[in-house]
């Protein structure tokens, strides 16, 4: 019996102990500690960028009339999905899905198409490499140029940099629901570019399961002539492999082209200096005549005994 009260007073004092700090009292200042923690805490912030310690409410952009063009703009999305379904996906019949041969997935023919792109480089990280985006001659090309420097920022963590990039933008339908590109009926990822001689990596990312693999993608090179010529590119999506935070991984997987979320291009070639990269559309073709599946070693998985 002494023993089993001995065990209960020790439970006790150890959840009273845990529970403690949690209760705001004038003598312990301790509520307060850990709600800042858990308010400023919880994200990543990259090497190099100062710290927001501001209250999550105060990063809240509160904006009336930005949030009633918002339900404006979700209203109209959720009234074209309904239409679709008597229609057919994006407003064309069903029929026509079936026998598509080709598809413009996106093409440079005014200011609004660059708002579908999000052009980035090592200056999130506290790099020197800096990208634009802008339209070519006569606005009907995309050109993506800048300046592209190998060395790392000083800030102790940083061994590595020197990237820019470019990457289309995530498709959401009605209230922020997640859309994806099905290009299961094609087999070409057809590009037409004028480069200035680097090399590319086309990068393809697509919707995973779990999270872990949310730094998944599939990629490729690209490999510009440079000079004043355009250049059709064909890639079939059997070519691309798998890689995850710019590492090839040894478990190789086809691609999903029901699931792709983005499609990106991506400058990592170590020579400092300008470059400049032109793109006049980004399609897919369906070429009967490419009949690979995967072009890389697969492991399998339940071996036969």
């Amino acid at each position: 019996m002494a023993m089993t009260t001995t065990g209960f007073v020790v439970s006790a004092r150890l959840l009273w102990t845990c529970r403690k700090p949690f209760v705001r009292t004038s003598a312990s200042p301790s509520w307060s500690v850990i709600l800042s923690r858990s308010a400023h805490q919880t994200g990543y912030r990259r090497p190099g960028q100062p710290k927001d310690n501001r209250w999550f409410w105060q990063r809240i952009n509160f904006d009336f009339s930005k949030g009633v063009n918002g339900v404006r703009k979700h209203l109209g999305l959720l009234k074209e999905e309904f239409v679709q379904r008597w229609e057919g996906p994006e407003g064309k019949p069903l029929i026509n899905h079936m026998l598509e041969q080709t598809r413009v997935l996106w093409e440079f023919r005014g200011p609004d198409s660059l708002n579908d792109w999000v052009v980035s480089s090592d200056q999130e990280i506290g790099g020197r490499s800096a990208a634009y985006l802008k339209l070519g001659r006569n606005n009907t090309t995309c050109l993506l140029y800048g300046t592209l420097c190998s060395v790392a920022p000083r800030d102790g963590e940083t061994r590595y940099s020197g990237y820019c990039s470019m990457r289309s933008k995530q498709p959401f339908g009605a209230f922020d629901s997640k859309k994806h590109y099905d290009l299961s009926d094609f087999n070409i990822l057809h590009l037409r570019v004028r480069g200035d001689g680097r090399p590319w990596m086309i990068n393809i990312g697509i919707e995973n399961y779990f999270s872990h693999q949310k730094d998944d993608i599939y990629s490729y090179f690209l490999y510009t002539r440079g000079g004043p010529y355009w250049q059709d590119v064909k890639i079939p999506f059997s070519k691309f492999f798998l890689s995850s935070r710019g590492r090839i991984q040894d478990d190789q997987h086809y691609l999903l082209q029901d699931k792709i979320n983005t499609i990106g291009f991506t400058l990592g070639d170590k020579a400092d200096g300008p470059f400049q990269l032109e793109i006049d559309f980004i399609g897919v073709c369906n070429d009967t005549s490419h009949t690979e599946d995967f072009a890389y070693e697969t492991y399998k998985r339940n071996p036969e005994v």
